[in-house]
């Protein structure tokens, strides 16, 4: 019989772990984390954590590396404080775009963190959005994967949908699209594009399907750079769509990102919080952020009764 639950924030996204804490009615756990002069680090876990549920909440952003040994100190501790069971909620899963061996002498950094993070004693996982679906098969413990589709859905169906279009912002991504088609009744296209090497330059050849004097709504799983979006953004422009929004549930936004959003095509980005952004908003007026903080709540509380969570996606 498991225990309490118990709520424990690493570092990356406090913000969030609060957040869930809030909806659940509950107080977080508290935890100890040094940087010594040696760039050591050491994590304490300061609540008693014997035969409870615990739950570690950690998002992959900067410093990645520093939050990911991080996680692995935070497990391991709970591992050997005899914690019943351990959950790794990870809404944005690090390193999740290196999940193929499409190079040589590469390494696929996602089953590589897989298989550490279970090394170091998480039991399960609760996850967002990875960038694709086969990642879930690099672990050997249950997997949850939350799905932000009925987030954003509901927040576009407060607007009127007239003449509006789903476009995929590649291929691989018109299987997804179609969920979101299906709630929103919405005609889809699909951007064709090639990217440069190991760069994140990516360049749109070819649309499939028509946005002419409709408002495009591009649907993806991250946005990192932004080139890519803003790219695409600008070729639905040239194809005579009135206007363009991107629902991508993790703003990764790094290095130029927020200037070419600025000065892009792009009329809005709506995005998840599974990233804290800081002040990015105020550095970016076109940014929308929607909370996913209810659905982790739900979902733990349901992973913690033993209940499906299937309900929520």
């Amino acid at each position: 019989m498991l225990g309490n639950l118990k709520i424990i924030s690493g570092s990356s996204h406090r913000q969030f772990a609060e957040d869930i804490c809030n909806h659940m009615a509950c107080e977080l756990s508290k935890i100890e984390t040094v940087i010594f002069s040696n760039q050591n680090m050491l994590v304490k876990v300061l609540d008693n954590v014997r035969e409870e549920d615990i739950f570690v909440i950690q998002s992959s952003c900067p410093p990645v590396s520093d939050n990911v040994i991080e996680t692995f100190l935070l497990l391991d501790a709970l591992k050997h404080s005899s914690a019943a069971r351990v959950t790794a909620v990870l809404p944005y899963f690090p390193y999740v775009r290196s999940d193929k061996k499409d190079q040589p002498r590469i390494s696929i950094a996602a089953k590589l963190m897989a298989r550490l993070m279970q090394t170091a004693g998480a039991n399960r996982f609760l996850l967002m959005e990875l960038h694709s679906h086969q990642i879930q098969g690099f672990f050997d413990v249950p997997v949850d994967q939350l799905l932000a589709v009925d987030v954003f859905c509901n927040y576009l169906k407060r607007q009127d949908l007239s003449d509006f279009v789903i476009v995929a912002a590649d291929v691989g991504e018109a299987k997804h699209l179609g969920r979101y088609a299906n709630r929103l009744d919405l005609p889809m296209a699909i951007i064709d594009k090639r990217r440069l090497g190991n760069s994140d330059t990516v360049i749109p050849t070819h649309l499939i399907g028509d946005v002419e004097g409709k408002h495009a709504l591009i649907i993806d799983d991250e946005v990192a750079s932004a080139g890519t979006l803003c790219k695409a953004a600008d070729f639905l422009k040239e194809h005579g769509a009135q206007t363009i929004r991107a629902a991508v549930v993790h703003p990764v936004l790094s290095g130029t990102a927020l200037e070419k959003i600025n000065s892009s095509s792009l009329d809005e980005l709506i995005v998840t919080n599974t990233i804290p952004l800081g002040n990015k908003t105020d550095l970016c007026k076109k940014i929308t952020v929607l909370s996913v903080a209810p659905l982790f709540a739900k979902a733990i509380q349901r992973i913690h009764n033993g209940d499906s969570i299937s309900t929520l996606f």
